[in-house]
């Protein structure tokens, strides 16, 4: 370990709806956390992203809130973080069905939570070819998980690197089979973004794969 690595410190930001168990999954993130070198501060309040003293010295965001309200000031506070080198991650409905109300967030995270036909479903997390020599999934091509499929909405400016194809439904307005982005990162300013729509149960994490995903995720997004 080197002494620039023991330095680092992770924020970890939680709470929201308890269905996603927001306790249980990022205290299971806390020995591999120390072990890479990080000092941690757990924080139960959004408040915490209006402290920009403590958010300057942060290196990692570890954030699991789904749904809630986040205020303009707490948005922005974070927001501004990261576009300064102060790295965000997180996984399924605790960074992506986040805040639905506002868009700075939303820009922020470049996706949105809008569905998971069919509930719990058998289904296949893929890699995309071209990126399959990036660090986060290199080694890994497909995993099979049965949980919640997440259909988010996203923009161009993501790095996709795995998908997952929502099967077509006849009766609905989706004839076809609509392949959408699952593992993706993107850049804010000086500051990198790691999302992952597998997460909601503390199983889905248990996942050999879907876990050395989450964890290249958080240190690649790590300042």
């Amino acid at each position: 370990m080197t002494s620039e690595a023991a330095k680092r410190h992770a924020l970890v930001v939680r709470g929201g709806w308890e269905g996603h168990s927001p306790v249980a999954t990022t205290d299971a993130f806390a020995p591999w956390l120390k072990d890479n070198g990080f000092t941690t501060t757990i924080s139960d309040s959004l408040d915490v992203y209006l402290d920009a003293d403590l958010l300057a010295r942060t290196d990692l965001v570890v954030q699991c809130w789904t749904m809630g309200t986040i205020t303009a000031e707490q948005s922005a506070g974070l927001a501004a973080a990261v576009a300064t080198g102060t790295g965000l991650a997180g996984w399924h409905g605790g960074i992506v069905d986040s805040f639905r109300g506002d868009i700075t967030y939303q820009r922020l995270t470049g996706g949105q939570f809008l569905a998971h036909p069919g509930g719990f479903v058998t289904h296949s997390i893929d890699v995309v070819p071209e990126r399959a020599d990036h660090p986060v999934v290199t080694g890994i091509e497909r995993i099979e998980v049965h949980t919640e499929q997440y259909w988010p909405l996203s923009d161009a400016a993501n790095d996709v690197l795995a998908t997952t194809t929502i099967a077509a439904d006849p009766d609905t307005e989706w004839p076809d089979p609509i392949t959408v982005p699952a593992v993706w990162t993107r850049r804010w300013g000086a500051g990198r973004v790691f999302v992952s729509t597998v997460g909601h149960q503390l199983s889905d994490l248990e996942v050999p794969e879907i876990r050395t995903i989450t964890e290249r995720g958080l240190l690649w997004a790590s300042r």
